[in-house]
Parts: C-alpha cells; sequence; structure tokens
C-alpha cells in the first residue's frame, strides 16, 4: 500500500512504506509477473541510423542526396560555428554575399580557425532559425567536401522547413 496506512485508529496516522509488486514464478523458472526478469530481445532488424552530416555534404555535392533530404538531414545534426567575444555569428565580409562559416565536426573547425579557437554548436534547425536575413553559410570551409548556401538558398531552405512544419 503506498501513502498512509488506513488501519490505524483515528489520531494515530502513520506511513507505510511502499511494497514491491508480488512476484510469481512462471513455468521453467523464468521471470515473473508482467515480464519482469524477462531479458528484451534485440530487433531482428535494428532501425537504419541516418547518415551524419559529413555523409550527407558528401551525398549532396555529388548529386546522390536530395536538396529535401540533405536539409532533413542538416536541421538534425550538430554544427559547430565560431565565435568571438560577443555572443552571435561571425560573419565573412570579403565574399560576394555575406556568409557564415560553419563546420560539420570540432575537427573541421579547428582546422579552420585554430586548436584554440572558441565556438558554440547548434543544430542546423536552429541555425535556419537564427540565421539573419541576407545572409548565406558555408560548411567545412577548410574540408574537401566545402559547400556554400547563399542568401536565396537560405531563403528557399526556411521555406521548406516552414511548409514541412505548418504545411
Amino acid at each position: 500500500m503506498y501513502g498512509y496506512d488506513q488501519n490505524v485508529g483515528p489520531g494515530q496516522q502513520q506511513y507505510a512504506q511502499p511494497q514491491p509488486p508480488p512476484q510469481q514464478q512462471m513455468p521453467g523458472g523464468v521471470g515473473g509477473v508482467g515480464g519482469y526478469g524477462q531479458q528484451q530481445q534485440p530487433p531482428l532488424y535494428p532501425e537504419p541510423s541516418p547518415p551524419s552530416l559529413v555523409d550527407a555534404v558528401r551525398a549532396f555535392t555529388t548529386g546522390s542526396l536530395t536538396p529535401e533530404d540533405f536539409q532533413q538531414v542538416f536541421a538534425g545534426s550538430k554544427v559547430y560555428c565560431p565565435r568571438g567575444d560577443n555572443p552571435g555569428f561571425l560573419a565573412l565580409h570579403n565574399t560576394q554575399q555575406p556568409v557564415i562559416p560553419m563546420f560539420t565536426s570540432l575537427k573541421e573547425l579547428r582546422r579552420y580557425a585554430g586548436k584554440e579557437s572558441k565556438y558554440f554548436v547548434i543544430t542546423g534547425a536552429e541555425v535556419i532559425d537564427l540565421l539573419p536575413t541576407g545572409y548565406g553559410f558555408v560548411l567545412d570551409m577548410e574540408g574537401d567536401h566545402r559547400i556554400v548556401f547563399d542568401a536565396k538558398a537560405v531563403e528557399q531552405m526556411v521555406d521548406f522547413a516552414m511548409r514541412r512544419m505548418y504545411g
């Protein structure tokens, strides 16, 4: 019984200790009521893990991944962003349009910004939500599969995310 003991007379209320449910032995000595003691069997065909952002970038740059599938992977992935002393994205303005460098891993960020660089980590969905209007971004600037999304591509990503979310 949980809570208080109802069998005690008035003015003598006492709290009872919770009792575990009774165990019943099943034939063959295995388990108990409701599956207690039974081991969970692993699924015969485990769910495939989603591709990593690095794999998605490679597949997208080679044309073997659609923009919609790439954006779905990007939205759920961690993105590493260099930062300064103030909160927010660091932008490169020495390009045709301002872009924000982002990286698929800490290793890629360190390759670009150095071992002691400051950074923050957010999801791709947060990038799409927080990126200032008129800015693009570049993934893995120093990597083998660098990819640039200009401001127009970012607007299309925002539109796609809104359609998926709100129909």
